[in-house]
């Protein structure tokens, strides 16, 4: 069994922590807020600092919501680059800045210790199932060493390329589920309005080639108004921003995330911020003065 660390026990790093615990594995964890008593009890042991979270374990997975906090996380005055001593592994699970990772990766193997970078997909339900998809970038080696973890919190777990590839395949993720929330909004709106039932027109489409998992999921929830984040605008908005100033360095176009985008803006400035990303109908409704469905 092996030595681990957690930091970042919220929505998704809670769940996620505790199937490392099931899995038989010595867990020290740290986070900004107070450690969840249900993994305390479950045998997590609360570490006073990142730093010290490092000293003990020698695996450390991150999880935190933005490359501003991984940075901290990892190079602050108590962070995990100052427990590490040559050898130990750090795994950052977070969706942050391909370029960026690249950086951390850097500055962690320089002392000695290996890095990879491990985004997920698949939000809470996934988290608390333990049915993620991990997207890893690092070296084959390394990945070896973590996959038998990385098994215990998800299912589909690829190791795409070196340091940043990981990220860059979860930004990737991130652009098509967005521009499919835009189309199934945009589709089940124009059939509110066209005066069918958008209940009945989804059900029909799921039988046909215009069948996703998001209209099977987001599409219900935009029928039935229920908004409650599995995974938050404000995320889904962070990580459009990920794509769109990557996109930017690489010299490409992405005119279709920038909509996406905007439209997410146009929700978090209507205090929408911290509703689930399938809220994204409502920048459309707006616009088109009719909803998908009655508010319940």
């Amino acid at each position: 069994m092996a030595t681990l660390g957690f930091i970042g026990l919220g929505i998704m790093g809670t769940p996620m922590a505790g199937h490392l615990i099931a899995g038989g594995h010595t867990l020290y964890v740290h986070s900004r807020s107070k450690t969840p008593q249900a993994l305390l009890d479950a045998g997590a042991i609360a570490c006073a600092s990142n730093a010290e979270v490092a000293q003990k374990a020698d695996i450390v997975f991150t999880m935190v919501p933005d490359t501003p906090d991984v940075h901290k996380v990892l190079f602050a005055e108590d962070g995990v680059a100052q427990g590490l001593t040559p050898g130990k592994i750090v795994v950052d699970m977070s969706s942050i800045g391909p370029m960026e990772t690249k950086d951390f990766a850097a500055r962690i193997n320089a002392l000695g210790c290996d890095y990879l970078d491990a985004p997920v997909s698949g939000g809470e339900v996934g988290a608390k199932a333990a049915s993620l998809t991990i997207m890893v970038g690092g070296r084959q080696e390394v990945f070896d060493k973590v996959e038998p973890l990385f098994r215990l919190m998800g299912k589909n777990v690829t190791l795409v390329g070196g340091n940043g590839d990981g990220q860059t395949c979860k930004v990737a993720n991130q652009i098509i589920v967005a521009l499919n929330i835009q189309a199934v909004a945009e589709a089940l709106l124009f059939a509110s309005k066209a005066g069918a039932d958008p209940a009945r027109v989804r059900q029909a489409l799921m039988g046909g080639f215009a069948a996703s998992r998001i209209l099977e999921v987001h599409g219900e929830r935009m029928i039935k108004r229920t908004f409650q984040p599995g995974f938050r605008i404000e995320l889904h908005q962070k990580d459009l921003n990920l794509a769109l100033s990557g996109a930017k360095q690489l010299g490409v176009a992405l005119p279709n995330t920038a909509v996406a985008q905007q439209l997410m803006s146009a929700c978090a400035a209507n205090g929408m911020d911290g509703l689930d990303h399938s809220a994204l109908c409502r920048a459309v409704e707006l616009m088109s003065h009719h909803t998908i469905a009655p508010d319940n």
